[in-house]
């Protein structure tokens, strides 16, 4: 399943979009819940800058959890929070980083003691980074430095969730 997929839908995917696009299989806002899928249906999702946009993050976390299979990964994009790209466009909700995905994790938010927040789908989660081209060739303990002092080192944050059973 590609979310938001737009004209960029993923090869092999079911794309799901508020617009008509020709790739686009099912028209659908995704901030109405439920979506029209099954619980437990999809085996793969995947959402490229969409995410930042959502006015309900835990509403979106949660439902994507309710679709998909445990174990079922959701790769999801968006530009990285210290990147101007994700300010400059005014229909950002938020900025996305590492720890924005923590929440999203049934153990952490026990541990914390934020178990009243409104969101409880449980994901295990990794990410990644979209690097600008100044930055991608750099060594790995230059980049670590650079992504927590400098902003414009990478473009984007790409978060892998898998959901736990």
């Amino acid at each position: 399943m590609d979310l938001a997929c737009g004209q960029n839908k993923q090869e092999g995917f079911y794309g799901i979009d508020i617009c008509k696009c020709p790739v686009v299989d099912k028209v659908w806002d995704l901030e109405k819940r439920p979506w029209p899928l099954k619980a437990n249906s999809v085996d793969e999702a995947h959402a490229s800058h969409y995410i930042e946009h959502t006015r309900d993050f835990f509403g979106f976390l949660d439902e994507l959890y309710r679709v998909l299979k445990v174990g079922a990964k959701a790769t999801l994009i968006a530009p990285y929070m210290l990147s101007r790209r994700a300010w400059q466009d005014p229909t950002h909700t938020r900025a996305i980083c590492e720890q924005s995905f923590l929440y999203g994790n049934k153990e952490w938010r026990e541990v914390n003691k934020l178990s009243h927040y409104p969101v409880s789908c449980d994901y295990d989660f990794c990410f990644g980074y979209n690097m600008t081209p100044e930055w991608a060739s750099k060594s790995h303990e230059a980049i670590q430095f650079a992504l927590k002092h400098y902003w414009d080192v990478a473009n984007d944050i790409v978060v892998t969730l898998t959901k736990r059973g």
